[in-house]
């Protein structure tokens, strides 16, 4: 009976544990990947990550010369926990603090202790700046440089005290429930009005100390040579809160060459965070810098940015993933920096330039690549300085920081009128050897008078038969007013579209891998209509109105009409190539597919120019430069560019209101080389004698860098 009852007891037993054992075998054989990979996945969430510096791309010049790119450096680096002392706040926060702590612990804490502390601090504070003082700083300097950083990490901890103590719900509805969209001034004020007392608010701003600006330490001093590095290692050596830190900035080798082309980099904008909101390894980050508007710099931080790598280990300090970083991709311009460099030297020669305090811009073009060979707008800014100097940039009258090349529009004047030529030849409107009179006399009310009878009481009449190439030569305004009556408003404008006027040229590298289309320059389209309007013209259907009596000041090139240097040059490499328009080109590589690739060249499109009329165009330009009486011919009369195998064709232009003079043209060689150039000079007088002699320098200028001549190559 007993062994009968021990045997029922035991498979009682065994019945009762059979559930056990039976979700013991799940967990171990069915479920153990399941519960492994969710005990990596605690593992992970407590685990650490650090993400890899990656390096900017370089900008580079046609021939391979650096233009932009990152130097190694180090910086001498504070903690905020030192740094802070210095500012009167931290200090009376700390002091209610410790009052309150005290008052709890009922007098066991000293106040005299925590005064004594601070004040010991205060004094390695001011050892601190008292030293930085031996590396080239002002003590002020130094004070302002902790100013602004124990300011920088005040707003921080006042926007997060405000944050976590009541916010008004209305202002965090107002912007979406994102706190961080909120503006610190409205977070600031409503701060104050939930915490009158400033006591209060000084408490509550204390007990934020846990988050990363605090605990990182910030630029202080830049240590600019080995020596210098040296020293400090020595000076700081056993001064806590002080570290001595590799870092890197960005150097501009060429300082104010064709700095408004290229452009610099500055901590990122709102805006520019919105770049790479969606990839943790790509956006902006604490010390990170980004191209800033206007220049290559800013239209490429696709290519030049790169992506930071990342190691991610878990909570075992086992490394997990690990994913590489991606440098920026360097990025080459058809700028020849060199030429650039001695065309801004040239016009800045006050023994060669009469107005060479005045504004300016001049551009080349290769005529057969389409190439922008030089894109000079003056005055100038140093790019390794213009950070620290950008407040008086922005303010100074000259406007250093537009691109004048291609970001003003100006009225062409006579520099237009080949164009006008052209439109009236291939319309019908005229022949070439019809003539216009140009008597001496005053032109009718509303019509513009010549030149010749403002300055001297004359026309060309008495100097030539008025036809076509003889009007281009010497400029004259009632042949080109006239003429410009004649042809209908939408043909004339149809002719300055197709040649690139009232547009804004495609000046950006092709999308790249991740579909970002690249910013554009900063350009303005210019305006072909009596209707000014800022918008670029699309399609031929889509210009503005041209009034019929606004046609004789288009055909001089005044009246509303305006146009960038850039439109006036690549109009010239059109004619250059006998009606063949291209796009001007800025970027030589395409580095998303390979860095040394280039970039096609375009075919051009054909504009259905007659040979014959292209060639009395040319005609006429060439004896603009080369023919007595042509409006350019003093200043070349006796020049040896046809000893160098040069021929140029030219046109000069001056305008009223605003005053500019103007020159533009092209240059040819024997071996079929051929640049396209135009100079403008703000408040010039007369294209003739303000802006020619630029025009033939620059000239000059291109055969001594070998685009144009007899080839260096050749003679080597």
């Amino acid at each position: 009976m007993y062994n009968k009852r021990i045997k029922i007891f035991i498979i009682i037993s065994a019945l009762l544990l059979l559930p056990c054992l039976l979700r013991l075998i799940q967990i171990q054989i069915l479920a153990h990947s399941s519960y492994m990979e969710q005990i990596e996945e605690l593992k992970l969430q407590q685990g650490v990550s650090r993400q890899l510096k990656t390096i900017r791309g370089k900008i580079l010049d046609r021939k391979g010369r650096v233009l932009a790119e990152n130097e190694p450096q180090f910086q001498l680096h504070i903690n905020y926990n030192i740094s802070c002392l210095l500012d009167e706040r931290v200090r009376k926060a700390k002091m209610l603090n410790a009052a309150g702590r005290s008052m709890l612990a009922k007098g066991k804490s000293s106040l005299f202790d925590i005064r004594k502390e601070m004040d010991a601090k205060l004094q390695d504070l001011q050892k601190i700046i008292d030293k930085c003082t031996y590396f080239g700083l002002e003590r002020n300097d130094v004070e302002q440089k902790i100013a602004r950083i124990n300011e920088r990490i005040w707003n921080f901890r006042t926007f997060f005290a405000w944050m976590g103590n009541r916010p008004d719900p209305k202002i965090i509805a107002k912007y979406n429930g994102r706190f961080s969209d909120v503006p610190l001034s409205v977070a600031i004020r409503d701060f104050k009005k939930e915490f009158p007392d400033e006591t209060d608010r000084l408490l509550l701003i204390e007990e934020i100390k846990n988050f990363p600006e605090m605990n990182k330490s910030s630029r202080l001093l830049e240590l600019k040579t080995d020596s210098d590095v040296f020293d400090a290692q020595l000076e700081f050596m056993d001064i806590e809160g002080i570290e001595i830190l590799p870092d890197e900035k960005r150097l501009y080798p060429y300082g104010s060459v064709a700095s408004q082309t290229i452009g610099w980099v500055g901590p990122p904008q709102k805006r520019d965070k919105l770049l790479f909101a969606n990839d943790k390894l790509s956006r902006y980050i604490s010390d990170e810098v980004c191209g800033r508007e206007d220049g290559v710099e800013y239209i490429c931080e696709t290519i030049l940015r790169g992506r930071r790598g990342e190691k991610l280990w878990d909570i075992d300090r086992q490394l997990v993933s690990r994913t590489e970083t991606q440098f920026g991709l360097d990025v080459t311009m058809t700028l020849d920096i060199e030429l650039q460099k001695e065309i801004e030297d040239h016009l800045a020669d006050c023994n060669l330039n009469q107005n060479c305090t005045a504004p300016m811009a001049a551009v080349v073009i290769d005529v057969n690549t389409g190439d922008i060979l030089a894109l000079v707008s003056t005055p100038t800014f140093d790019l390794n300085l213009v950070r620290q100097d950008y407040d008086a940039l922005a303010s100074d009258p000259n406007e250093p920081l537009r691109n004048r090349a291609i970001n003003k529009g100006y009225p062409p004047g006579s520099v237009v009128k080949p164009l006008i030529l052209i439109a009236g030849l291939q319309s019908g409107k005229i022949s070439a050897g019809e003539t216009i009179s140009c008597p001496a006399r005053k032109a009718p009310k509303y019509w513009p008078s010549c030149w010749l009878f403002n300055q001297y009481q004359s026309g060309h009449d008495y100097k030539w038969q008025n036809i076509a190439r003889n009007a281009i030569r010497g400029s004259c305004n009632i042949y080109f007013s006239r003429l410009a009556e004649r042809i209908q408003p939408m043909v004339l404008q149809l002719w300055l579209f197709k040649f690139g006027y009232g547009k804004k040229f495609p000046l950006v590298l092709p999308t790249d891998k991740s579909g970002n289309q690249h910013r554009n320059l900063r350009q303005v389209a210019g305006t072909i209509s009596s209707v000014p309007t800022r918008a670029a013209i699309s399609q031929p259907d889509k210009i503005p109105v041209l009034y019929k009596g606004e046609r004789r000041y288009f055909g001089i090139g005044q009246g509303n009409l305006r146009a960038t240097p850039l439109q006036v040059a690549n109009a010239m490499a059109a004619i250059a190539r006998g009606g063949l328009y291209k796009t001007p080109r800025l970027f030589v590589n395409d580095p998303n597919k390979n860095p040394t690739s280039q970039l096609p060249n375009s075919d051009g499109v054909p504009l259905g120019i007659s040979p014959q009329n292209i060639a009395v165009v040319h005609d006429g330009m060439s004896a603009v430069v080369n023919e007595p009486s042509g409006t350019a011919n003093s200043q070349f009369v006796e020049s040896t560019l046809p000893l160098q195998a040069v021929k140029v064709y030219g046109k000069t232009g001056s305008t009223q209101a605003p005053e500019t003079a103007w020159f533009a043209g092209f240059a040819t060689d024997d071996a079929g080389r051929s640049i396209a150039i135009a100079v403008l000079v703000e408040g010039g007088q007369r294209g003739s004698t303000d802006a020619a002699p630029l025009g033939f320098g620059i000239i000059q200028l291109c055969i001594d860098s070998d685009y144009l001549g007899p080839s260096l190559q050749t003679n080597q």
